[in-house]
């Protein structure tokens, strides 16, 4: 089965759920025999609970994780930060264009703009660059108004009351 139309969607906001939410499309779009590829921006360390899930439903969902482990350093990334965003971002450039996939899906990558990982403006010429019957998601905080202006549908996470404000910590199987 192929999309007749894709669209693209954002996910941004400053509470727990987008990259969420982007597995629960991913999760559907498996089920209905569609390809999907999730590929993570600053998301070294792992495995996560979602690269495990990834593995029992290859290959009909890939994710490819990039990034190294631990936080970049938003005020002055490190150029190992930098470079390995721009690798993802060739990446996510070749597999939205192989005509391999159904949903492609940017995990973080409006974080890595924020970070001045990547530029902007190379990720809008990516959106450009979608062919029409594949669906784009693009997850992450403080979307850029380009990027929202770009998408079809945003959705933005609004944080009202959160668990790790009490204490608790990131949980494997929840968080991790």
């Amino acid at each position: 089965m192929k999309l007749e139309r894709g669209c693209v969607q954002v996910y941004t906001g400053n509470c727990k759920g987008k990259t969420t939410a982007a597995l629960g499309l991913a999760f559907r779009a498996v089920g209905r025999g569609l390809k999907v590829v999730m590929i993570q921006f600053m998301k070294g360390g792992g495995p996560y609970g979602e690269h495990l899930a990834a593995a029992r439903l290859a290959p009909d969902l890939t994710i490819i994780p990039t990034g190294r482990e631990g936080w970049v350093n938003k005020d002055n990334p490190a150029q190992e930060d930098i470079t390995l965003a721009q690798n993802a971002l060739s990446i996510a450039r070749e597999k939205l264009l192989s005509g391999e996939y159904d949903l492609v899906i940017l995990d973080e990558i409006n974080g890595a703009i924020g970070f001045g990982l990547i530029p902007v403006q190379e990720v809008l010429e990516l959106i450009a660059l979608r062919p029409l019957t594949v669906e784009l998601v693009l997850t992450g905080r403080n979307a850029d108004p380009g990027i929202i202006e770009a998408a079809d549908l945003v959705t933005e996470m609004v944080e009202i009351k959160h668990y790790f404000k009490a204490g608790v910590p990131a949980r494997i199987g929840i968080e991790k």
